[in-house]
């Protein structure tokens, strides 16, 4: 190793984007630190829980429709590893009304890229899905080779694989300071490292630590709740009896809504609101959400009357949106060794693989496997202070 500096490269933030990250450059043969504030595991940030939706149907994003490819194979990859099972398929039931944007854009992807989708409509779905109802003018997009991650076993898979390859993992260890240069200086709670490059893959703390290296972009942390509902019927909604489920803008013209079928708790279901309220990652347990809890409960009513209409279990988890909802993948316009991966926006830990690639390419200096233009920093307006 160089005696200028310590590590190759420092990530911080061991979340699914850091994590996968930080396996790319310990395969890459890079010495790497991953440090993470929290003792592992924790439930604080954005990557815990037990499960989470994975489709190639991508809708507007198609950017990240391209990526998906790549990411159902990484994930396959890792199963073999670690020799963990990773991933169910489950498909995923897309709905809306005809006009839908997201409808429209994930048909017309599909069939442009050549995605298994099934197009229906409500006499159909109901004949294969009898424990849901929707108006008759909604449109049905089944994505048959969608399904379920299996997402606490999937970040410690990443994290297992990057220590079996010499990486090096501290946790409970925050970040207190960095100071830019050609070798990077790290000073944490417990010690101070230098680096090569460093990669910023933070979360919701994105927020306080980026204009503290003069990057100020409109980032918005928000409390998502995580809802269960039992079944009134225990089985109806199981693997293999109903899918995943996603509809764009199902409440007040603007609130998506997903679930997933009965599997992290036998005889319930995991169905949410896409949205929530501001909150502070560091005080996320004392925020106003009782609206949140009001509009998910009347969609279960109306649209899915085999399960109770008030959710059993409550857990929080914290989405860092950005006003387009695109990710935030790039170099510091100052300090090339800086990256920033930041703003995953609630879409971001199926296309971790790709995501910890693309991270690991920059902080190399290498070119990026994906077009990441939409992704850039210069499509905010702002100055970097530093």
């Amino acid at each position: 190793m160089n005696s200028d500096y310590n590590y190759d490269v420092i990530v911080v933030g061991a979340g699914i984007e850091g994590s996968a990250t930080s396996y790319q450059l310990a395969k890459k043969g890079k010495s790497t630190l991953l440090l993470e504030q929290f003792p592992i595991p924790h439930n604080r940030g954005s990557s815990h829980g037990q499960t989470r939706i994975t489709r190639k149907a991508y809708g507007v994003y198609k950017h990240y429709a391209i990526m998906m490819e790549e990411a159902y194979n990484s994930w396959n990859l890792l199963e073999k590893e670690t020799n963990t099972t990773l991933y169910h398929e489950t498909g995923m039931l897309c709905t809306g009304p005809r006009d839908n944007t997201f409808i429209n854009g994930t048909i017309e992807f599909s069939k442009t890229n050549g995605i298994p989708v099934e197009v229906t409509n409500q006499n159909d779905i109901g004949n294969k899905y009898p424990r849901m109802t929707f108006p008759t003018n909604y449109v049905f997009v089944l994505d048959t080779c969608a399904g379920i991650l299996l997402a606490d076993k999937g970040l410690r898979a990443f994290q297992d694989i990057f220590r079996q390859n010499g990486g090096i993992l501290k946790d409970n260890e925050a970040l207190t300071n960095i100071i830019p240069g050609s070798v990077i200086t790290v000073q944490t709670t417990k010690g101070q490292y230098t680096c090569k490059s460093i990669i910023l893959t933070v979360g919701p703390w994105a927020k306080q630590l980026l204009p503290t290296l003069g990057i100020h972009i409109p980032l918005k942390p928000i409390r998502i709740n995580v809802c269960y509902w039992k079944e009134k019927n225990p089985g109806e909604y199981g693997l293999g009896k109903f899918p995943t489920f996603y509809e764009s803008e199902a409440i007040d013209g603007k609130y998506s809504v997903y679930g997933l079928p009965s599997m992290e708790y036998p005889g319930y279901v995991k169905m949410c609101l896409g949205w929530g309220p501001d909150v502070d990652p560091n005080d996320r347990d004392f925020v106003n959400d009782q609206w949140v809890i009001s509009k998910i409960k009347k969609y279960v009513a109306d649209h899915f009357p085999n399960l109770h209409s008030e959710p059993s279990i409550v857990e929080p988890c914290i989405y860092t949106m950005v006003p387009d909802e695109d990710f935030v993948l790039d170099k510091h316009p100052k300090w090339s060794n800086i990256i920033i991966g930041v703003g995953f926006s609630g879409h971001g830990f199926k296309l971790g693989p790709v995501v910890g690639k693309v991270l690991a390419e920059l902080a190399l200096g290498e070119t990026p496997s994906y077009d990441i233009s939409p992704c850039r920093l210069n499509r905010f307006t702002f100055q970097s202070k530093m």
